[in-house]
């Protein structure tokens, strides 16, 4: 929030979170610092009230003494948003279009980058099995959120959202039930291990690790919205180095490589589907 027209109280609290965001980088080392500010401070501010803090202030101070009121600010920050099969034409693209060419590789590589508690990372390993690769395929499933993790590697999650999986799931061109790959419970469902057996889940943040393998498949989808340019583009730029030439990359269907200098080592694979492919 900046300009002629903010008053001193606008200009103190941007002071205010910027400090924050440098004090979590310094504390923690985990780097806010080029998220997208008008939609993290949202965030905050809605973990404020949550937590039940006034100030920005007062909320840094706490937490440059508090780990355990970080680990709870971390899962507040971050943007658990997921879904099976999320955006059907995607996973119908992939089925179609990537994993066919990807099919004749001996050994299979992915990377989910922000994977959240999922549901994108079940759905891969889906169409992997549909297609007979899941056997010699190995997804890295990595987000800077623990909690998500966790609920990730569990693969259990609320039945009330089943229908919606379902629907989903066929739209994509699921090719069986989507009830075989799971088990219903009371009122959870857990997806067969399985389909975990071939994923690795670690913490892994597109702000400030490096790339930690070759893949062939990056699916990032939904994350570089909440980035600003810089930290896009440096995400763009680890997509880049992990993947093999002529490997895929998938984004959000908001996202882009536009205006990226990396973006000119991408062909387009589908624009609508925003699935790209780097050259050789």
């Amino acid at each position: 929030m900046t300009g002629v027209d903010t008053t001193p109280e606008d200009r103190a609290a941007d002071v205010e979170f910027e400090l924050l965001l440098e004090a979590i980088w310094r504390r923690y080392s985990y780097d806010f610092r080029h998220y997208a500010r008008a939609s993290l401070r949202r965030r905050v501010i809605g973990a404020m009230r949550r937590l039940g803090v006034e100030r920005m202030s007062l909320l840094q101070e706490a937490l440059l003494r508090d780990v355990d009121l970080f680990t709870r600010l971390l899962t507040m920050l971050s943007v658990p948003v997921s879904d099976f099969f999320r955006d059907p034409a995607y996973f119908a693209a992939l089925r179609q279009d990537v994993l066919p060419m990807l099919a004749t590789y001996p050994s299979l590589k992915i990377w989910v980058a922000g994977c959240s508690t999922g549901e994108e990372v079940h759905s891969i390993a889906i169409l992997l099995d549909e297609l007979g690769l899941l056997d010699r395929a190995l997804i890295y499933a990595t987000d800077i959120n623990p909690e998500a993790l966790r609920t990730a590697e569990a693969g259990v999650y609320p039945q009330a959202r089943v229908p919606g999986f379902t629907r989903n799931y066929q739209a994509a061109g699921g090719t069986r039930s989507l009830s075989d790959y799971y088990t219903a419970a009371y009122d959870r469902v857990v997806f067969d291990r399985r389909l975990r057996a071939r994923v690795t889940f670690s913490d892994h943040s597109l702000a400030t690790d490096a790339v930690f393998a070759e893949v062939q498949l990056v699916s990032c989808r939904n994350v570089l919205i909440y980035f600003d340019r810089v930290l896009q583009a440096r995400a763009v730029q680890l997509f880049h180095d992990a993947l093999v030439p002529r490997g895929f990359l998938g984004i959000g269907s908001r996202e882009s490589l536009h205006g990226f200098a990396t973006a000119r080592s991408f062909e387009v694979v589908s624009r609508e589907q925003r699935l790209y492919r780097r050259l050789a």
